[in-house]
């Protein structure tokens, strides 16, 4: 890791104008009212807009600090994770140091070439092919015909995509989309690799693939902020995390203090409640981790078993809903559960709409001391229907070493605790 900035920001802002339609304490509103009211809003847009600022519908008008007074380094060949709850104003951050959105107020300094993976549907032109993309990207980059064509192969191979290099991505499928997407991010040997959540929308195994070139990345030296809810992956890519909470640094440095912080602030006493509002006709509506009392927790003692506890909506009657849980540490999946494992039945069985709880015992007992995470993933057919934002994280400590297991060695190898019973004689 080089001393070098690679990223200086000072005092950083950004603010919005967010409109509001104001309610009569009656409840109603007299045409009158209503008359007045649309002439006075025509003439503060106008005068805004002669003024050369945004133009804000509603009749009252509020400014939201996305984010405030923000100051950080970043050294070349950092690894650093962005985290926090939604709204903490992480994705705005990544828009700004992309280039994407202007700051309102602060100074920004970049030493480097910037690639960004934040969103799905941008960065690329959908009329365009995966290949012409390819070569377009690069060239806004920087690179030569020359350099591109150098990387090209292990782009494609890296995305798995060759079969549909010549058809526009327009066509692609998120899961295909996000995959070309990061690969010419992080194979086009930009200085600084900016990602967000976005891969979310890949399968594990990809994912597993995208952490294990991020890391490569940070040993070349260069600079990697990666946004996430998956503290497992946060903990093992990252040798440093910023905490953001309403828009400012709650902490900037070490790795676990910053997850214990979040997970500890994570909803009330351990339980996570997600948006009432969904694109999906399924969906996650909270979510918590439940101790051997029954109470919502985010660590857990080693040898500690535990039950993960989720609500959920269906809006509308379906067959084929298919619901799975993911228990992950460091990226890598370690138990992968769907609903009708043992329950065969369940498979195309019939749901009305409604709100469901379920409960499932997992046998964390079993593992050893980190950082975990576990996902909700859901879907009706072969259409996937999983919010990125249903997981949490929690953590599993080992308090103290006693005669029990005094033999237990925190950097043991392997996924799992299991002491196991021992006969050994004289032979």
């Amino acid at each position: 890791m080089s001393d070098t900035a690679a990223i200086s920001v000072s005092n950083l802002g950004k603010s919005y104008l967010v409109g509001h339609q104001s309610v009569s304490s009656e409840g109603y509103t007299s045409l009158r009212d209503v008359m007045a009211k649309n002439t006075k809003n025509l003439f503060r847009k106008t005068y805004d807009m002669l003024q050369g600022r945004p133009i804000v519908d509603g009749d009252e008008v509020e400014e939201f600090w996305a984010l405030k007074n923000i100051d950080f380094e970043i050294k070349q060949g950092d690894r650093v994770g962005i985290i926090g709850r939604n709204g903490a104003g992480k994705s705005t951050l990544l828009k700004i140091l992309s280039r994407i959105t202007e700051p309102t107020k602060g100074r920004i300094s970049i030493n480097g070439r910037v690639a960004s993976l934040l969103e799905v549907g941008t960065g690329f032109h959908p009329e365009l092919t995966g290949r012409e993309n390819i070569f377009l990207n690069g060239a806004i980059l920087g690179m030569s015909q020359r350099e591109i064509r150098r990387k090209f192969d292990e782009i494609v191979d890296f995305a798995e995509v060759e079969k549909f290099l010549d058809t526009p991505v327009k066509r692609y499928s998120s899961g295909m989309y996000v995959r070309l997407a990061f690969a010419v991010a992080a194979h086009l040997e930009p200085e600084i690799l900016i990602v967000d959540e976005v891969l979310a929308v890949g399968d594990a195994r990809f994912q597993k693939k995208c952490m294990g070139r991020m890391e490569e990345v940070g040993k070349e030296g260069r600079t990697v902020l990666f946004v996430s809810h998956n503290m497992g992956a946060i903990s093992e890519l990252c040798n440093r995390a910023i905490l953001l909470g309403d828009g400012q640094i709650l902490l900037d440095g070490n790795i676990n203090e910053a997850i214990s912080r979040y997970s500890e602030a994570e909803g009330a006493a351990g339980t996570i409640t997600l948006s009432k509002k969904s694109k999906y006709p399924i969906y996650v509506t909270h979510m918590r981790l439940l101790d051997s009392l029954n109470k919502a927790v985010t660590k857990l003692s080693l040898g500690e078993d535990a039950i993960l506890e989720f609500g959920f909506n269906i809006d509308h009657p379906s067959t084929g809903i298919s619901i799975a849980i993911l228990l992950s540490r460091a990226g890598t999946p370690l138990i992968y559960s769907h609903d009708n494992d043992i329950h065969s039945e369940l498979l195309d069985a019939y749901r009305e709409s409604g709100s469901y709880v379920a409960q499932i015992k997992l046998p964390l007992g079993k593992f050893k001391e980190g950082n975990y995470t576990l996902e909700v993933q859901m879907g009706v057919g072969a259409t996937n229907m999983t919010d990125k934002d249903a997981v949490i994280s929690f953590l599993i400590e080992n308090h103290e070493i006693n005669t029990q297991n005094k033999g237990y060695r925190i950097d043991r190898p392997g996924q799992l605790y299991w002491p196991l019973d021992w006969d050994i004689k004289s032979s």
